[in-house]
């Protein structure tokens, strides 16, 4: 299989909604939004998830990418975002610490979905981190922010920027975790740290876990392997543990310290 390693590196139609870019060889001028945000909400909540997909390639100005954990239940926006759009570059990010089941994991739904798989690693390997600042994810929660900060955000950041990313696609769900409870269908984010502004959509948003398995199930995808052995929320393998009693799944990522990397947060 062919994976795209990158470690340096519209459709008009009268409801297009332009939003700034950069400025650079490909765009020479900035214009700002004209439909209000609220609306798009609204409009939004009317739909499916495969609607909003649709809707938002075509009416939200930016190049698409979807972003992907390759989680315990990722298979439903590969799946749901290949077939809308089977060209559109999906971006990983490595740690250098996921689980050899999630390696696998990737693999699998790469040959099976035909992903265009992007993926993206700090600067700095695993191995030269911990020999710069030891085991960070030991260090409490200020050793986890860095951790997470050249682990995570700045090859997020990265990525986003040289697919030079206008329209953002990501899983998030609302019944996710208590940070992701107030989680919209459609954001729209200013640029900034050399970044083009860009819409973040969360097609699933209102998704429960019953319409996740029910779709799992339907298109006949697979879970994370990890699922059946008690994971609900995978990571990297030092800040994951399995759901046990009285654990929350936000308890099971981070120590219980936090529930976000900055990803979704800090971008």
């Amino acid at each position: 299989m062919s994976i795209h390693q990158c470690n340096a590196c519209e459709k008009n139609s009268p409801e297009t909604i332009n939003m700034p870019v950069e400025q650079d060889q490909a765009s020479t001028a900035s214009v700002t939004p004209i439909r209000p945000l609220a609306d798009i909400e609204t409009r939004m909540g009317q739909m499916n998830a495969a609607q909003r997909v649709a809707w938002s390639i075509d009416n939200l100005a930016g190049r698409p990418v979807l972003s992907s954990s390759f989680g315990a239940q990722s298979a439903v926006m590969l799946h749901l975002l290949s077939k809308h759009e089977p060209d559109i570059p999906v971006i990983l990010i490595d740690t250098g610490y996921l689980f050899p089941e999630t390696y696998r994991f990737i693999d699998q739904l790469h040959d099976r979905l035909r992903l265009n798989l992007k993926v993206y690693r700090s600067d700095l390997s695993p191995g030269w981190q911990e020999a710069r600042y030891g085991k960070l994810w030991e260090q409490a929660e200020t050793g986890l922010n860095h951790y997470n900060r050249i682990n995570k955000v700045e090859p997020m950041r990265r990525a986003l920027k040289s697919l030079q990313a206008g329209l953002w696609f990501s899983g998030l769900r609302r019944g996710q975790s208590q940070s992701r409870a107030n989680t919209q269908f459609v954001e729209y984010r200013e640029g900034k740290d050399g970044l083009q502004p860009i819409w973040k959509v969360h097609p699933l948003a209102d998704w429960a876990d019953r319409d996740i398995g029910l779709y799992l199930q339907q298109h006949e995808l697979p879970y994370h392997p990890l699922w059946d052995q008690g994971y609900v929320s995978i990571g990297d393998t030092h800040t994951t543990t399995r759901l046990a009693d009285g654990m929350s799944a936000e308890d099971t990522r981070f120590f219980g310290l936090q529930r976000e990397c900055g990803i979704h947060t800090q971008i």
